[in-house]
């Protein structure tokens, strides 16, 4: 496995892991290696330094103190969003959060049961199957899909 550092046309900039070289050319070439960012396929792989195998020497100095040296763009934790979509996405899954009720599995019944007036209204959040988010749909139940999985669900 090989690990690359990705810049699309616009300037967004990403790491990807690829079997190989040429497993890399091979997807690029398809069409099949994508900005994370904006989606574009207009990628090419950025000048990087290898990353060597770690001696008994290097143990007490830090991984980032490691990475920093010759890097283009900081990387922070792996935990914290870097581009601005990513940043976007985490404050819109804190508003979720903090402004909505989580009903897990039972969304689709919360959802029916607040739109025939048998629940309190109030915003929920949930997991449904696509044939039960469309059914909703089709009777009228005001919903929408999220671009994040629930906490409970992540790793």
């Amino acid at each position: 496995m090989i690990q690359y550092s990705l810049k699309c046309t616009e300037g967004h900039g990403f790491d990807s892991w690829f079997q190989s070289a040429a497993a890399f050319d091979k997807l690029r070439d398809a069409g099949m290696v994508a900005c994370a960012v904006c989606g574009t396929t207009k990628v090419e792989k950025e000048l990087m330094a290898p990353s060597l195998g770690r001696t008994r020497g290097d143990a007490g100095r830090g991984h980032a103190e490691e990475e920093g040296r010759g890097a283009e763009r900081p990387r922070g934790p792996l935990s914290q969003p870097a581009s601005p979509a990513e940043q976007a996405l985490a404050r819109l899954r804190k508003h979720v959060e903090q402004n909505s009720d989580y009903v897990g599995d039972r969304f689709v019944r919360e959802a029916r049961a607040i739109h025939a007036g048998e629940a309190p209204e109030r915003p929920i959040h949930g997991e449904a199957r696509a044939a039960d988010a469309r059914a909703l749909i089709e009777e009228g139940v005001p919903i929408a899909p999220l671009p994040f999985t629930p906490r409970t669900k992540s790793n």
